[in-house]
């Protein structure tokens, strides 16, 4: 796999930082966070609960200003909510009034940069991938979960975004649904390779998706390690037990416990459960 510096910058950022409350209240949540992301390369940031992995997120999609520093995407500084940086958030965020077919062609007419005929073709191809075409005409009320989820990833990548950023999209999913949901994902991605950014706490899921893993510190969230993931795509599940994979897993826990170890002592109660995870499985 080349390396990251032979590979173009989309979005540089560059010693962000934000605050928020006044006086004795106020919090810093990000401090001289700074990092790039590459093109046609999928991301994935983890962090300790309450790091500002959601803070850093409405940074970059345009929805915050930072106190301090910059993002620029492709050279140009970001500032309001653009297409090009696509968002696609925790909650549900599909039209009830719609069907899944026409939730997933909504942005691309609106855009109007293509013909109708040529946007309804790629819906219907993307529907496939995530093996939803048999639900095209089905109201998202009709829809397990699972299957919104994976409405909302066809919705999002027809648009073609120059970054699409995913903040935890999986999660609140049970365990079974969330390993398909990663499956669905990787096949869109490998298939149509844009750039993404993808937020997660589940380390497993991290290493799975990752072509690079950032970790983030405690608060005030910065990020103290980058790792190329060097795994070979297409991936499945079985993945999941060669000695690479758990080589990754390994050094990215020892970096985590350290942060957790910090929160611990904050009282976090997530970086207990942490911890307590952590030492199950030095067991």
């Amino acid at each position: 796999m080349a390396s990251t510096l032979a590979r173009r910058a989309l979005l540089e950022v560059k010693g962000l930082a934000k605050s928020f409350g006044l006086g004795p209240l106020r919090q810093q949540v990000l401090e001289d966070c700074s990092f790039s992301l590459h093109t046609e390369r999928l991301t994935v940031l983890i962090g300790p609960s309450g790091c500002g992995k959601s803070t850093l997120v409405n940074i970059l999609a345009g929805y915050e200003a930072p106190d301090a520093g910059e993002v620029r995407l492709l050279g140009a500084p970001v500032g309001a909510p653009s297409a090009e940086r696509l968002v696609v958030f925790q909650e549900t965020a599909l039209f009830p009034w719609m069907t899944t077919f026409q939730n997933v062609i909504y942005g691309p007419l609106v855009q109007r940069d293509k013909r109708r005929e040529d946007i309804e073709a790629d819906a219907i191809v993307l529907l496939e991938r995530v093996g939803l075409k048999d639900f095209k005409d089905k109201y998202p009320n009709q829809l397990s979960g699972g299957m919104q989820r994976r409405a909302e990833l066809a919705r999002a990548i027809i648009n073609n975004p120059k970054l699409m950023i995913l903040d935890e999209p999986f999660r609140g999913l049970d365990a079974m649904t969330r390993e398909l949901m990663q499956e669905y994902f990787l096949k869109l991605y490998e298939g149509r390779k844009q750039s993404v950014f993808f937020i997660t706490s589940e380390i497993e899921e991290a290493i799975f998706l990752a072509d690079q893993l950032l970790i983030m510190s405690n608060r005030p969230g910065r990020i103290i390690k980058t790792i190329d993931v060097d795994l070979p795509r297409p991936r499945t599940a079985s993945l999941l037990t060669s000695t690479e994979y758990l080589h990754y897993k390994d050094e990215s826990l020892e970096v985590l416990h350290g942060e957790a170890v910090k929160a611990f002592a904050e009282g976090s109660k997530a970086a207990a459960d942490f911890l307590e995870a952590y030492a199950d499985q030095k067991r």
